[in-house]
């Protein structure tokens, strides 16, 4: 598989290489840095299987770039968004605008290997952040966009709030040890609320736990102090 990295840092590209080869290592990496060139680039591949658009290189103009682009590309290739521009305008706008997904900046690598290996299973992704509760999000969303039902949907009802903070963190990459350090517990304690929440919601182990998370719509609960539950 080709994958597309358009993006006007080198930084950046080259940083990304070494995640997108845990995703297929296999893979080449083809590389853009301005809007022409990524639509070139796209033309020339022979096995073009994904492609990651920064909205604000040279030539894209935001969104009328990705318009463009994908115009140009073939219609069975998913195009993600990556970027360091997350609000609720620019997410929405790009899915409605064909973009498979919308990856931020901030998210760590493991993160993103997650959001992508669900963009290729033929879901789409986007931010796991309080983006969908901001008044007027849910207005703003394409009807079957992102499959999120009124309430907490089964089985992420059976968890307990500790249990979802746990598995939010889960989802952005974060390993037993740094989610510790966020909620100011034992590490052996999260492995105890780990097991109780693969057992809830299904899952055999961790990988198939944010899965089942990135897939349904799940939106994690606020954190609050370890005290405090």
């Amino acid at each position: 598989m080709q994958i597309l990295v358009a993006d006007d840092h080198k930084l950046v590209r080259d940083g990304l290489r070494p995640f997108l080869h845990e995703l297929d290592p296999g893979a080449e990496i083809l590389d853009a840095a301005t809007l022409d060139e990524a639509i070139a680039a796209a033309a020339k591949a022979d096995n073009l299987g994904l492609v990651l658009l920064d909205l604000m290189m040279p030539g894209m103009d935001g969104i009328r770039g990705l318009q463009a682009f994908k115009a140009k590309c073939p219609p069975n290739v998913p195009v993600v968004i990556v970027s360091g521009f997350s609000s609720r305008d620019h997410v929405v706008a790009a899915v409605q605008s064909g973009a498979s997904g919308f990856i931020p900046k901030t998210v760590s690598g493991t993160a993103m290997v997650n959001a992508l290996r669900l963009v290729l299973s033929g879901e789409k992704y986007l931010p796991s952040s309080t983006f969908f509760d901001e008044p007027g999000a849910q207005a703003m969303m394409m009807p079957g966009m992102f499959p999120r039902g009124p309430g907490v949907p089964p089985p992420f009802d059976k968890l307990s709030r500790r249990e979802g903070e746990i598995l939010g963190l889960l989802v952005e990459g974060r390993t037993n040890k740094e989610i510790a350090i966020v909620l100011d517990l034992q590490e052996i304690t999260i492995k105890v609320h780990l097991r109780n929440v693969y057992r809830k919601i299904g899952a055999a182990n961790r990988a198939q736990a944010v899965r089942i998370a990135m897939s349904s719509g799940w939106q994690p609960p606020p954190m609050v102090p370890a005290t405090a539950v």
